[in-house]
């Protein structure tokens, strides 16, 4: 079994005692050591920040040509913490149970707490850092809620709140790089992983825009790069959004945990041709007072203002009547695609279902709703050509949030040592199924306030390198360079782009939001047989000596037709319903996800092992909340 090095003690002085017995580094001597941050969305830039601020030398890589272009910036609805300004029952427990329950009992009660706990300093961190929440009439931080609670603990700015929480790390990060603290390197990829005596001690970067490679050596190397939802095509996330980081230091031996953990997301724009690269987020604060239907009739073609209010199910309210629009994000989904499946989709393709705000305009006045959602309904009205505050929105669910990704410790250091890994790049805080605005939350708390101790910590008992040897990442970039020429002479007939698509349609067929034994079976010898046209097919123009995204893409997707047999791999041998992991074989009379405690209270770390993956078990122990079966009825 591996350990997660969990402190003892009660819960609530686990961080409090962690903190006070770390390992600390004379400020004169901090100078001497050098970090690697691969990533500069909220938990990169945060950390970056912190350790420069700290007076660690700092490097960081990201492939935009600007940290501002990070995906933190598309998280738009909110932050969750346990503030308690509505004075409705909320506290730091209170949260810590929502988010245990929420992502179905299968993830840490320490991590979870601490994540709580460090909500409250968070917010008024950001609010220091300039972050324009929104506020009540008397000057108070304004709430509201989001899916899976029952009281209002999101601190948002308007339908922007992950791009404004990164202009503030970012203005963080930027000043350190001003006193030269910090080394920016815009426009460059890891390509690889440097280990020296088994530690991370470095990487290979590619610099995207004139094709060199190069050896980066540091004392410790921190991944804060990122999900991999990216990894079903049709997602919410960027194009550039990958997996490739975190799956080359998988290579390298570090263990992934829960890969087939990944979350749709319900309130998505539907997909409207086979046109489409990506889905459109509409944030899940919009249900909030939005309320979401589909007609009762089967195959009911009338325009929605045409269909009457007892002709109407809405749906969410009739199941999970204390919840409501804002039941978790795994079971609005599945809820969606129950009703899609039973033929009462709506819109061109019938695959999505309404999010309508009729009855809080009648209540609240349309200037009301325009000022808590008015640039959501803007973003909507130019994809789409529809006025929402008239018509109700076409929503449907899509792959977005991955749960999964490298295990971590209770200190975020992989299995490997010296290598951490903040934000959604690791799999520590959700468990089965992530709740609304807890991933900005995730990445802000891990980057400003956890990993700088941790970090510390290990770095205390490391001596600084003063002197690279000359052989040091000769091998790692001489790796790189043959597999940048394999892929270069394969000069078939098809794109990184088709296969990529296809190996997307793969996996959200044989493994979504549904998942069959047979079918996944079906799944896995796709996509190896994909695997190997993708080895003879692959077309890549241009050369390796000058900007080239065909030869970037093509990288990403061999790295993705590994992970998805992983993700296939993962989904087989965990023989439960959990979370947004639905096994059709297993579900309660109800249709609920149905989980088996006595024999999958774990979590999943796979190791890489020559081609092939080998499971390792991190038993998970509940001693201060007793799983129980999740309802939100």
């Amino acid at each position: 079994m591996i350990n997660p090095k969990i402190p003892d003690g009660p819960l609530d002085k686990k961080w409090e005692w962690y903190i006070a017995k770390a390992r600390l580094i004379n400020p004169a001597n901090r100078r001497k050591y050098k970090a690697i941050v691969v990533g500069t969305g909220l938990a990169g830039s945060a950390i970056s920040a912190s350790l420069a601020e700290l007076g660690f030398q700092c490097e960081v890589f990201t492939y935009h040509e600007s940290p501002r272009r990070a995906h933190s910036v598309a998280a738009q609805g909110g932050i969750n913490a346990a503030k308690g300004y509505k004075n409705d029952g909320d506290s730091v427990w209170r949260m810590f149970y929502d988010t245990l329950k929420g992502g179905d009992f299968r993830s840490r009660e320490a991590n979870v707490f601490r994540m709580a706990e460090c909500s409250m300093a968070l917010i008024d961190q950001a609010v220091a850092q300039g972050v324009p929440f929104a506020r009540e009439y008397g000057g108070y931080l304004s709430n509201r809620s989001f899916g899976g609670v029952q009281v209002s603990r999101t601190f948002y700015a308007r339908g922007q709140t992950g791009q404004q929480l990164l202009q503030g790390a970012y203005q963080a990060l930027m000043r350190q790089v001003a006193l030269k603290q910090v080394q920016l390197n815009t426009s460059h990829e890891m390509m690889d992983l440097i280990l020296e005596n088994g530690k991370a001690k470095g990487i290979i970067a590619r610099n995207l825009e004139t094709g060199e490679l190069s050896i980066h050596h540091a004392d410790t190397v921190i991944l804060a790069t990122g999900g991999y939802g990216k990894i079903y095509y049709l997602s919410t996330l960027a194009m550039n959004c990958n997996g490739s980081a975190i799956w080359r230091a998988h290579r390298k031996g570090a263990y992934f945990a829960a890969p087939s953990w990944t979350q749709f997301h319900p309130t998505s724009l539907p997909q409207l041709g086979n046109h489409q690269s990506k889905l459109t987020l509409m944030s899940e604060s919009l249900r909030n007072d939005g309320r979401i239907w589909v007609p009762q009739k089967a195959h009911d073609t009338r325009a929605p203002h045409e269909i009457p209010e007892d002709e109407r199910d809405y749906y969410l309210e009739r199941k999970y009547p204390s919840y409501g629009n804002l039941a978790p994000r795994d079971i609005s989904s599945r809820a969606a695609k129950e009703q899609i499946d039973a033929g009462k989709g709506v819109g061109p393709m019938k695959n999505a279902v309404y999010l309508d705000f009729q009855t809080s305009i009648q209540r609240d006045g349309k200037e009301t709703i325009q000022k808590r959602y008015g640039n959501l309904f803007d973003m909507y009205e130019k994809i789409t050509g529809v006025n929402a505050y008239t018509s109700p929105m076409l929503i449907s669910p899509s792959a977005h949030f991955s749960m999964g990704g490298l295990w971590v410790d209770y200190e975020l250091q992989s299995s490997i040592p010296g290598l951490f890994v903040l934000g959604e790049a690791n799999f520590a805080d959700h468990g089965a199924n992530r709740l609304g605005a807890n991933s900005l939350l995730q990445a802000c708390v891990d980057g400003y306030f956890i990993a700088p101790h941790t970090i510390m910590n290990y770095l205390a008992g490391e001596q600084p390198k003063q002197q690279v040897p000359n052989d040091f990442g000769q091998e790692e970039l001489k790796l790189t360079e043959e597999r940048i020429g394999r892929l270069m002479k394969i000069q078939g007939n098809k794109t990184a782009e088709q296969f990529h698509r296809e190996l997307g349609g793969i996996l959200t067929n044989k493994c979504g939001l549904a998942r069959e034994k047979s079918v996944m079976k079906e799944g896995l010898q796709a996509i190896k047989d994909l695997q190997q046209e993708f080895y003879k097919y692959l077309k890549i123009p241009g050369s390796t000596k000058q900007l080239n995204m065909e030869l970037e893409k093509a990288a990403r997707v061999e790295d993705y037709l590994e992970l998805a047999q992983l993700i296939f791999h993962d989904a087989l041998q965990r023989e439960e319903s959990c979370g947004a992991h639905f096994r059709v074989e297993h579900q309660t009379p109800g249709g609920e996800a149905k989980r088996d405690d006595l024999n999958f209270q774990f979590v999943s770390a796979w190791e890489y092992a020559e081609g092939n993956f080998k499971l390792h078990k991190e038993d998970l122990h509940f001693e201060f909340i007793q799983p129980q079966e999740r309802t939100y009825a």
